[in-house]
């Protein structure tokens, strides 16, 4: 089976990197965000109501789910082919599915909180 170029590796490490400090911002904002609710005693209801329609939060995590599309099938891959032996077509295949799980998944939770 064939195996990715070092171009394509060096590229694939470059943007697991890139995205990895885009997901270490976010994921510290969320969980600001998500101590400031609980010490203000905000329920489910008012969370809801200060994230509709607000385009800072739909900004944000949708720079989150992408984050995350790019991230997680990029080790996916590196574990599919190092642990499973998978190459070539089967492991790139696998990683563009959960690719696009996760857009999917991650804007339908995105337009459900701020739609």
């Amino acid at each position: 089976m064939q195996t990715l170029s070092l171009r394509t590796q060096a590229r694939l490490w470059y943007w697991q990197r890139m995205s990895a400090m885009v997901l270490a911002a976010c994921v510290v904002l969320h969980i600001v965000v998500i101590v400031y609710a609980v010490h203000s005693g905000l329920s489910e209801h008012a969370i809801l109501a200060r994230t509709h329609k607000n385009w800072f939060f739909a900004g944000f995590y949708t720079l989150f789910v992408l984050a995350c599309a790019v991230h997680v099938p990029i080790g996916l891959l590196r574990i599919a082919e190092e642990w499973l032996g998978w190459r070539g077509r089967p492991a790139h295949l696998a990683c563009s599915v959960v690719t696009l799980g996760l857009l999917t998944l991650g804007m339908r939770a995105v337009t459900g909180v701020i739609l």
